[in-house]
């Protein structure tokens, strides 16, 4: 195997990495849908930091790797079309997820305040933030444009 071999594969298992979390945030934005309790809420938390260290390594490995294939391969450039699009939808998957971890971040700082007070029954607030509305529509926006960068480095439009 070449090093360009080597540097594929590590683009394609960020993709996985990056996509994986993506599907596992999905799993506990429904999970956490009807939780009012501070202690479920609580207890994802491990999990969701396995997203975020997914998220991250695939996120910073599939734009290295990527711009590095583009680079070093003579079939394709940076300029290309198709790898301008896959730079936006990076850059909004990442800007939009950002937005999101902020949007569902507020849960576990409610259930960690709660559970500080003593409280561990059911709250109408902490609900409210598990069915937040803007993190599912900007979680929404970053599944498109995931899905829409998987489109275009399957397919490269214009190559």
């Amino acid at each position: 195997m070449e090093l360009n071999d080597w540097i594929l594969a590590l683009h394609l298992l960020s993709a996985f990495a990056m996509v994986g979390a993506v599907v596992l945030f999905w799993i506990l934005i429904v999970a956490g849908w009807n939780i009012d309790t501070p202690g479920p809420v609580l207890r994802v938390g491990p999990i969701a930091r396995v997203g975020v260290a997914a998220v991250t390594i695939g996120s910073i490995g599939t734009i290295v790797f990527g711009l590095w294939l583009a680079i070093s391969l003579e079939a394709y450039q940076p300029w290309d079309g198709w790898v301008i699009a896959a730079l936006v939808l990076w850059a909004v998957a990442g800007g939009v997820g950002g937005r999101t971890a902020k949007e569902y971040n507020l849960a576990p700082e409610r259930a960690a305040e709660l559970q500080a007070a003593g409280q561990t029954g059911p709250d109408a607030e902490l609900l409210s933030l598990n069915r937040t509305r803007t993190g599912l529509i900007t979680h929404s926006v970053v599944t498109l444009a995931v899905l829409l960068l998987l489109i275009d480095m399957i397919w490269k439009p214009g190559a």
